[in-house]
């Protein structure tokens, strides 16, 4: 048998051989936890002072905190800005801890006209608004392959035609969704049980502690229910803005959460997010406010998050 013969026999066997599987990755913490994500360093800090008997590990670089929250059991971490930080630290964190549910905690672009600055927002269901068709120009109007528009597709904006993801879990067979829910026993609790938190109004001061805060001039409050959704991009257009609450309906715009939702969604775990607006996404009437009012926001929707805590079942 010639040498070349061999060595075509060889890779052939190679290439026909079962990989070895995968190590499982390795479990940190055996306790049953409520994850909370955060997306940025000032959304953890808003929470952090409040963990209890915290230990630290470390996972991709990133330290995740395991400690106690108004007396329950929880893991606090950054997820990273943006969708695909999201998704993949949602995923590990479920691979490496005994996770019950997942609660994310942050601040948001409002949509919603008839919100404010300040104001938090627990979301019912959530959806990608850049997952989209880019669609080619013939003559004056956008065309795009229907077939990839889902079975009730929603109204473009210019060549972007959002799109529904193709997902599945253990229960169901993999199928098109534009929106991810919330668990309904999670939205129930929040809707008895954060109604009432006294939401702060003014800024704290940045840099010159004796600087004078600065104030909204109205009292935030919280709102269960409606809309989020979620894209790769800080939206900051009056314009798209209004097309966002025209077609989803939405209250809040981010840039992580439907990224979480389905990611909890495809491993079954319960999830829901408390989104406290930092600035209106192109509709404030002057510039952008997230830069004066964003930290006031992430203490905001820690507090709610603090209390919907407290009221989870030990």
């Amino acid at each position: 048998m010639g040498r070349l013969v061999r060595i075509g026999l060889v890779a052939m066997a190679l290439a026909s051989a079962p990989l070895p599987a995968a190590a499982a990755p390795t479990v940190l913490d055996a306790r049953p936890r409520t994850v909370i994500l955060t997306a940025f360093a000032a959304e953890r800090a808003a929470l952090e002072g409040g963990l209890a008997r915290r230990r630290a590990y470390r996972v991709n670089g990133i330290e995740v905190l395991t400690g106690r929250l108004a007396g329950k059991p929880v893991v606090l971490l950054e997820s990273g800005v943006s969708m695909v930080n999201a998704a993949m630290t949602t995923q590990w964190v479920i691979d490496r801890f005994r996770v019950r549910r997942i609660v994310f905690s942050g601040i948001a672009g409002g949509v919603d006209p008839g919100l404010a600055v300040g104001d938090v927002v627990a979301a019912e269901r959530w959806s990608q608004y850049l997952e989209v068709v880019l669609a080619r120009k013939v003559g004056d109007r956008f065309e795009p392959a229907a077939r990839n528009l889902g079975p009730e597709p929603l109204p473009n904006y210019g060549m972007l035609f959002p799109r529904p993801v193709t997902v599945g879990n253990a229960a169901e067979r993999a199928r098109p969704h534009q929106w991810f829910f919330a668990d309904p026993g999670l939205l129930a609790l929040a809707k008895t049980a954060v109604a009432d938190v006294a939401l702060a109004r003014c800024a704290p001061p940045r840099g010159d502690a004796a600087a004078a805060p600065q104030c909204l001039d109205h009292q935030p409050r919280v709102v269960v229910g409606g809309n989020g959704i979620s894209g790769p991009a800080f939206a900051d257009n009056a314009e798209y803005r209004a097309y966002l609450f025209a077609t989803f309906h939405a209250q809040v715009l981010d840039m992580e959460t439907a990224a979480t939702a389905q990611v909890a969604y495809a491993n079954r775990v319960p999830f829901i997010a408390f989104r406290s607006l930092s600035d209106l996404a192109g509709g404030d009437g002057g510039p952008n406010q997230a830069r004066i009012f964003g930290l006031l926001a992430a203490r905001n929707a820690a507090a709610v998050v603090t209390r919907f805590v407290a009221a989870l079942p030990d």
